[in-house]
């Protein structure tokens, strides 16, 4: 595998030991080496990150593994054996970071805990990423990003009319609450460790970092005692200006006209004028607004409101969206990742970094234990 050259990147010249597999750290990892870090992936002997093995194929290894684990390179070890672990360490000792993502106490009890490197590379920014973090009553149940959002509160606001709640399709934990803040909190590390030469040790807890999404809930509970609650408050379905209408052929409205100004334009659009106060019954409001879309089709309602300050889009698929003008102006998915033998390529994950910051995504996903023979020592 051919790595483009990322000297005149933010993090060229850094060296990071990724121990993780699976999300949260290998995307934390892919985030560094798009920005120029050379990222060493440590994997299981034989079997590899398990996402390798995900469906569907992209070559030898899932599609998955190959958006997530672009530009770097892997190195085969079982941990278990002593020779293997001193390889490990070695290549620690000259590294910048290191991003494991076990539960606590895994990586002590294989020697490669943070006092252990610490003592050997001082500098070492150690970032354990867990669901739970490092302490606390949780700290080693299993769970899953579903329910780090159940324990945070967030799954509750979901709830529909049956008080059922809705299921998340999107991995808030493992990339809003992961590796989005161990990226920011390596990138934090690493600027201090220029005042002070001191390496540090994150503690990155997806479920503690999921409140964030929550601040006006909490803002609510904490500052009035009146805690949100599902199909009552403004984002979670309570009022007509934040909501989903369904269209007279099956599809859906997203309608957000929140501001005073932008709820005037949408009443004018769907002439409602007689609904401009909407505090007084909000739920009364809500109905009559879902009576009023259910009359006409979604792409008569598109045409309606193009052009409109109202805040109003028709609710596309994820395949729909892929091939949006919109996103194809903006070269949302300008980058590509190959398969292992550069015979098909896909376009690349797309990253929330200035394409200033970063290179240009192009290439596969290492093969498994392709560094071993140049990597490691001897």
């Amino acid at each position: 595998m051919t790595i483009p050259s990322t000297n005149t990147l933010p993090l060229a010249g850094v060296r990071v030991i990724d121990f993780s597999t699976l999300l949260p750290g290998p995307l934390c990892g892919h985030l560094l080496a798009q920005t120029g870090a050379e990222v060493i992936k440590i994997e299981r002997l034989g079997r590899g990150d398990e996402m390798r093995s995900y469906k569907p194929t992209f070559g030898p290894d899932g599609v998955n593994f190959a958006l997530l684990n672009q530009g770097k390179r892997s190195v085969a070890l079982d941990l278990k054996d002593p020779a293997a672990r001193d390889e490990a360490v070695a290549l620690v000792r000259g590294a910048d970071v290191l991003i494991e993502q076990f539960r606590p106490g895994v990586m002590d009890r294989l020697g490669l805990g943070w006092e252990a490197m610490r003592a050997l590379n001082p500098r070492l920014i150690y970032c354990a990423i867990t669901g739970w973090g490092q302490g606390g009553p949780l700290a080693n149940v299993a769970a899953h990003d579903l329910n780090y959002q159940a324990e945070a509160g967030m799954l509750a606001l979901t709830a529909g009319s049956d008080g059922s709640p809705a299921l998340p399709n999107a991995l808030l934990a493992d990339i809003a609450g992961g590796a989005y803040p161990a990226m920011m909190n390596i990138l934090l590390a690493l600027r201090a460790r220029d005042q002070d030469g001191q390496g540090r040790f994150l503690d990155i807890a997806m479920a503690d970092n999921l409140f964030t999404f929550a601040y006006w809930g909490l803002g609510k509970g904490f500052g009035s005692g009146q805690w949100p609650q599902p199909g009552g408050d403004l984002v979670t379905g309570g009022k007509a200006r934040y909501q989903v209408y369904r269209t007279s052929d099956g599809r859906y409205l997203a309608a957000a006209p929140i501001e005073q100004k932008f709820w005037e334009n949408f009443l004018r659009v769907i002439d409602a004028p007689q609904l401009l106060d909407d505090a007084t019954d909000p739920r009364a409001t809500r109905d009559a607004v879902a009576r009023i879309i259910a009359a006409s089709t979604a792409d008569a309602w598109a045409q309606r409101f193009e052009g409109v300050d109202a805040c109003v889009t028709v609710v596309k698929s994820l395949e729909d969206a892929a091939q949006s003008p919109h996103f194809r102006a903006r070269r949302v998915f300008e980058g590509k990742v190959s398969n292992a033998d550069g015979s098909v390529e896909i376009p690349a994950l797309p990253l929330p970094i200035s394409p200033e910051f970063r290179r240009a995504a192009t290439g596969a996903a290492p093969l498994l234990g392709e560094g071993n023979a140049t990597l490691l020592p001897g």
